[in-house]
């Protein structure tokens, strides 16, 4: 479990994840309203784009997709997603095979969220937040990785 005392921690960790991330991952942003996804998501993007690259919760439009040289980053936030079925007409497809995949309410997708992605787990924790980060194999080294960069061990 990460402490993220401030907003700039929870951009740091993005930051942190975004170094890390490769072509074809799958990012799960998962917690409450105001728990930090999008802040996360805008460290993350900026990370892989431009540190003014502006970064805005696709709330209405569904997914906003980042040009980058490791790879297109796809935001998602599925909020609004009435069937999971209708993530495929968003491009998650597309997604899935040409990029990065950040998703805000992750849990929309239901069986159509890889089995083989990272579940970034963020909640409120006094005035700052914690973020629990758990994946596969293909994710431990790279946990460890973020995890000492952001706790600064």
């Amino acid at each position: 479990m990460l402490t993220l005392a401030t907003e700039k921690d929870t951009l740091a960790l993005g930051a942190a994840l975004a170094a890390e991330a490769q072509r074809g991952d799958v990012i799960a942003l998962v917690g409450p309203l105001g728990a930090g996804k999008t802040t996360l998501a805008r460290g993350f993007i900026q990370r892989l784009t431009t540190y003014d690259e502006e970064v805005v919760s696709p709330t209405f439009t569904l997914v906003q997709v980042y040009e980058a040289a490791a790879a297109p980053v796809w935001h998602f936030d599925l909020y609004r997603l009435d069937n999971a079925n209708d993530a495929l007409e968003l491009g998650f497809e597309d997604a899935l095979a040409t990029g990065i995949s950040l998703i805000e309410w992750p849990e929309r997708l239901g069986a159509l969220l890889p089995a083989k992605h990272l579940k970034v787990a963020l909640s409120s924790a006094g005035l700052g937040r914690q973020a629990d980060l758990s994946g596969g194999p293909a994710w431990v080294d790279r946990i460890a990785a973020v995890s000492k960069y952001v706790s600064g061990t």
